[in-house]
């Protein structure tokens, strides 16, 4: 079976609160995308507006691979955005950034397709477990994008010191699923590493200015440069090798807890995971007040088996806990001691009716709706539900998937499998308090903007220029960019 075929086939709606401050320094809008992941959403609104990185908050990462709603906050601008793909609707004004703690649950949606005449035999039973035992609340394959485009854990990189390698592998490693123009950035990169007075000829380059300006001024100092990457990217980074360690922690923590026949295995981006499909009552009371560390330098360990589960996936790594630290980083870049449970229940578990697909000629499909705490993920329950056919997709097919961004255009070849490329990414990642109040359009420097009556809001124009005036082609446009930082200072020193 597989899902995702469509953007509007994976839905979900974030549940949220926020306190209203009338004349609050935030102000909060719904953000509707399609096909996009929250960091693109948000740094196309960013780039619009020409805000500076942190100016946009939001309470989690959701799915690329969709249609998701998700609050966000912009720090003293009011902008619009009204696109096919991304939409804003405003809702008010709140006095500090949006973090996890806005979110209180997701609905999911999910159409799913090409479902087997085996995949409705089990579904029944699978439904019946999963209301009964709930799902382990493991991170899935979207968690580890890293892996699947040939970067690795770059925070493992960062543990040993080897800062070059970890710049190399965020600049420099351009994943063979992606074709699009960051991919032709990273291969100029690859090509030319140290030539860092090189023109990329590639406009998707203006994301990493900040890295490369930082190296050209001190072309060895690496870890300088890897600082120079947007905080809350830097702290999913390093989230996702303390997610893929406790994976590994919860896997042996099962493996200690129950027999090896309640257990069954399913494979994914990372290795593979092991889900319960039986317990007895008094284990699965244990599991369900469980709570398994997010590993930190700091971390507690007084559960005797948690304890063992975290000696022996930190042994496998060469690993202690006081080994956590980045050297010569330890305020900026850290590993944060935090609680996950270990099960989840999904809520308001709901099986629309089966219909012939549309899509795949002699297959069947079904809507699954259902509702999780923040930070869990969808497509884990799918998985569960479907885990007989359960597979991941191969480079080919990932390649093959129309509307992706990548090479191919044929469909992949339907079999008993499920598309498991995105889902609700995690609640980790969190924005950074912005610490200037607003910027003139365009200009990337703080400035005092137009005068505006008191009270009334201040409203900022997008960097596009009028229709027939937009100057064509990579160099015209950085003159133009270059020109307006010039005029934007002449006036702030006339002022």
């Amino acid at each position: 079976m597989r899902i995702k075929q469509r953007p509007e086939d994976f839905s979900v709606r974030e549940s949220y609160r926020f306190d209203p401050v009338p004349d609050g320094r935030y102000r909060v809008y719904l953000m509707d995308k399609q096909k996009l992941s929250t960091f693109e959403a948000v740094e196309r609104i960013r780039s619009r507006y020409g805000l500076r990185p942190g100016a946009i908050s939001f309470c989690g990462l959701k799915d690329k691979q969709g249609r998701t709603e998700q609050l966000i906050a912009v720090d003293g601008a009011e902008v619009d955005f009204q696109e096919p793909d991304l939409r804003l609707k405003p809702l008010g004004r709140t006095g500090r950034p949006l973090s996890a703690e806005n979110t209180t649950s997701n609905r999911f949606s999910v159409t799913v397709r090409a479902v087997t005449e085996e995949d409705l035999q089990e579904l029944p039973r699978a439904a019946a477990e999963v209301n009964r035992l709930g799902v382990v609340n493991y991170f899935d394959s979207q968690r580890f994008g890293s892996l699947k485009h040939g970067q690795g854990f770059i925070a493992k990189d960062l543990l040993r010191g080897d800062f070059e390698a970890a710049l190399r592998n965020y600049l420099a490693k351009p994943s063979p699923l992606d074709r699009s123009d960051d991919a032709k950035v990273k291969e100029f990169w690859r090509k030319h590493w140290g030539e860092w007075t090189r023109r990329v000829p590639f406009e998707a380059a203006h994301r990493y200015d900040r890295v490369i300006r930082s190296l050209r001024e001190k072309p060895e100092d690496y870890l300088r440069a890897f600082l120079q990457i947007d905080a809350a990217y830097r702290a999913l980074l390093l989230f996702t090798y303390q997610s893929w360690l406790w994976n590994e922690g919860v896997r042996r923590l099962l493996q200690l807890a129950l027999p090896r026949t309640a257990l069954f295995p399913l494979r994914y981006q990372a290795g593979t995971l092991l889900f319960h499909q039986d317990a007895d009552p008094e284990t699965l009371r244990w599991l369900r007040g469980l709570t398994f560390p997010l590993l930190g330098p700091e971390t507690p360990l007084s559960e005797s088996r948690v304890r063992e589960a975290v000696e022996w996936v930190l042994g496998k790594e060469k690993l202690r806990l006081d080994q956590l630290r980045i050297p010569g980083a330890e305020r900026l870049l850290f590993f944060k001691h935090e609680e996950r449970a270990v099960l989840v229940q999904p809520s308001k578990l709901v099986l629309g009716r089966t219909q012939p697909d549309e899509l795949n000629r002699g297959f069947a499909k079904l809507n699954v709706a259902f509702t999780l705490p923040p930070g869990s993920y969808a497509t884990l329950v799918v998985k569960r539900l479907f885990h007989r056919t359960a597979r991941e997709d191969t480079p080919d097919e990932i390649r093959a998937t129309p509307g992706s961004g990548r090479a191919g255009d044929r469909e992949p070849e339907l079999g008993p499998r499920v598309d498991l490329a995105g889902g609700l990414e995690s609640r980790k990642t969190r924005s950074l308090r912005p610490k200037t109040r607003s910027l003139r359009p365009g200009s990337g420097h703080p400035d005092r903007g137009p005068e505006t009556e008191p009270g009334k809001p201040k409203s900022l124009r997008p960097r596009s220029e009028p229709p027939g005036t937009s100057p064509e082609g990579f160099r015209a446009r950085a003159k133009a960019r270059k020109e307006a930082k010039a005029a934007a200072r002449a006036r702030q020193k006339v002022r």
